[in-house]
């Protein structure tokens, strides 16, 4: 016998039940990497005192996680193919558990801060080896459609299970649990993966690596991401927001005239010029803005306005993940029938729905009239959104590139969250002063403004959800045969027997 084989030889050997386990070790390393950007929020404030961390410098407790993730994407999707998906996979498995043990360990904010920016270099390993390695081991056309929807899922819901999990462990057990669980989490994933999850042969190199294009993608995105978090503190005119976002653009053209010239890219630009994965892409750039426009204000509005306790705040939420739970499992069942345009196009009409249905959200409403059928209109909009996006981002792309393609959506949803809270952030501060100058002598006027800059930022939102609609249905041409066509062809990817 030959020392490799096609994905389809070898998943056709093994057995049905040994797939799905390999879906489900795969699925909780993504829950893992979405979970750990919003874990943390709820505990931030016990986190700070008990470090002593000062106030200018507790944003960092987020965005050195963010900031590195962002930043290190592709050159982890590279690193995936050209090292091996599963290799790279358990790499990040290990070294997220590390990281996320200094993390929660930490005696000092510097330490803290240390821990968060490894996992989020792990986390760049693991988030385009997980779903490029999805490729690999489902070849058959519903099956792909029901792994993809399992893992939309957790992408789509794993921010709003975070501040569950987060709410619960600060309530119950301690601010550094919100971190520390990761550890045994990963342990257990990486006894998953050497027992489940296909041993893919890396792609050959007809050239050496791309240093330069490695670079100054990476120091771009760094500087893009670092721009909008720092457009939320000091202001989108300030000379440091717009210096960082300057340079950031300057070496993102940079890395094109860079990757048009290279023997050997990290990104070949054939990957987002395609017009349905490019359409994936600027999905995917979009949709995070206007989540952030959920998850941001109404993580405020429970515990601020309505004075829930950490732990009622995240249950407050479980109705998200929820709902997409189940509009992921009814899209990936439609998607092998009417392709992925109707479908996203219908999430994007809820998404508009739901979060217009928000910013009706008045002093004084209730939960269960506010809120819950607004999160359930969104959610169901959200699963056929993030199924159709991973789907059609990894459609077609030769076996070579598939990391690095995985790399560029996560981190077109990485920019798109970092402008959402910046941008976003921004408005609402502001809309909430001039309603408190506007009216100055309205009772409860601190709570009332608040809830008005909530909803302003919930119109806003809705504009970037109504911006993807035509995006999706002028650029996603995807028809169902071509999806199947497609699986075919992404499983040529090779793997040691």
């Amino acid at each position: 016998m030959s020392e490799t084989a096609t994905a389809v030889e070898v998943v056709e050997r093994q057995s049905s039940s040994a797939r799905w386990l390999a879906l489900g070790v795969i699925a909780l390393a993504q829950l893992m990497v979405v979970l750990d950007a919003t874990i943390v929020t709820i505990s931030l404030p016990f986190a700070q005192q008990d470090l002593e961390i000062s106030d200018g410098n507790r944003q960092w407790m987020l965005t050195a996680y963010t900031l590195i993730f962002g930043g290190l994407l592709l050159l982890g999707g590279r690193l995936a193919d050209y090292l091996g998906r599963r290799r790279v996979f358990i790499v990040g498995l290990v070294g997220f558990a590390g990281a996320s043990a200094v993390a929660g360990l930490a005696q000092n904010g510097a330490e803290l801060f240390a821990g968060r920016a490894l996992q989020g270099a792990f986390a760049a390993l693991l988030a385009p080896a997980a779903l490029s390695l999805l490729s690999v081991t489902f070849t058959e056309a519903k099956e792909r459609a029901t792994a993809f929807g399992v893992f939309a899922g957790i992408s789509a819901g794993g921010a709003a299970l975070g501040l569950i999990a987060g709410g619960a462990l600060t309530e119950y057990a301690s601010w550094r649990w919100c971190l520390l669980v990761n550890t045994p989490i990963a342990l257990l994933a990486l006894l998953g993966a050497l027992a489940f999850v296909v041993k893919d042969v890396p792609t050959p190199r007809a050239g050496g690596y791309d240093v330069p294009g490695a670079v100054t993608v990476t120091l771009g995105l760094i500087a893009i991401v670092y721009g909008f978090s720092r457009a939320a503190e000091d202001g989108w005119l300030a000379g440091s927001t717009l210096g960082l976002l300057v340079i950031g653009v300057a070496l993102l053209i940079a890395f094109v005239a860079i990757e048009r010239r290279s023997s050997n890219p990290l990104l070949p630009l054939h990957i987002p010029g395609e017009i349905n994965r490019g359409g994936a892409f600027l999905a995917a750039l979009l949709i995070p803005i206007a989540m952030f426009a959920m998850f941001l204000f109404l993580s405020y509005y429970f515990q601020i306005t309505l004075g829930y306790s950490s732990l009622k705040a995240g249950v407050a939420f479980l109705p998200f993940p929820a709902g997409i739970a189940i509009s992921a499992g009814v899209t990936s069942a439609l998607l092998p029938k009417l392709g992925p345009r109707p479908l996203m196009v219908a999430g994007a009409v809820l998404g508009v729905l739901g979060l217009v249905w928000l910013a009706q959200l008045s002093y004084g409403d209730s939960y269960a009239a506010g809120v819950l059928p607004a999160q359930l209109l969104i959610a169901l909009g959200m699963g056929p959104l993030f199924v159709g996006m991973q789907t059609v981002a990894l459609h077609q792309v030769e076996e070579e590139d598939s990391g690095v393609a995985s790399a560029l959506l996560n981190a077109a949803q990485q920019v798109g969250g970092a402008v959402g809270t910046a941008l976003l952030t921004t408005i609402s501060v502001q809309t909430a002063k001039t309603f408190a100058q506007n009216n100055p002598t309205l009772d409860n006027l601190l709570a009332r403004a608040s809830i008005h800059s909530y909803d302003v930022a919930f119109y806003v939102g809705a504009g970037f959800f109504l911006a993807a609609i035509p995006v999706i249905a002028l650029m996603i041409r995807d028809k169902p045969e071509n999806l199947i066509e497609g699986s075919e062809e992404d499983a040529r990817i090779p793997v040691a027997v």
